[in-house]
């Protein structure tokens, strides 16, 4: 039996959408639900806010690198190192931006253990979508609430001609 959306109250919500795009074989458009599917990962956070002081903090969710390496970055499988050349873009609904490099998530390089969220102190992400969680830094400059978009970008050529 199905019921109407005023009816349904705050369940019939829309659900956030994370647009994945760049340079992928296999672009995605992922919810919090579809995030929460995938291995979790814990991280206790205390982040030194200017305004506020230190906060802290429970997220857990999957690591981005698996969620990235499931949409089949376009590397070069000739070139043993050419996912290092690739950007990962992240925005948040409210208009914040991160900025990445694939060598920081890359289990044979950097190895940090960014998260993508799913809840925040034991409670769902699903109405305002996931976050972006690096434990790694103090500050919580990169942290994005809410994140709508994640692009992989390699276009940055692997050859530098000098002058």
């Amino acid at each position: 039996m199905s019921q109407s959306l005023a009816a349904a109250g705050p369940a019939a919500r829309p659900t956030a959408v994370v647009v994945i795009t760049g340079d992928l074989g296999r672009p995605a458009r992922l919810t919090v639900p579809d995030l929460a599917a995938w291995p979790q990962h814990t991280a206790q956070v205390a982040f030194e806010c200017a305004t506020s002081g230190v906060r802290h903090h429970r997220f857990t969710g999957p690591l981005l690198h698996d969620v990235l390496a499931d949409t089949a970055p376009a590397f070069d499988p000739a070139r043993r190192k050419d996912r290092l050349r690739f950007l990962i873009a992240v925005r948040g609904a409210d208009g914040h931006h991160a900025l990445l490099s694939w060598a920081e998530i890359d289990p044979d390089f950097g190895r940090a253990p960014v998260l993508l969220a799913v809840t925040l102190d034991g409670a769902t992400l699903d109405r305002v979508g996931p976050q972006l969680v690096l434990p790694q830094d103090r500050c919580g400059g990169r942290h994005i609430s809410g994140i709508d978009a994640i692009r992989v970008d390699g276009g940055y050529p692997g050859t530098v001609t000098a002058r």
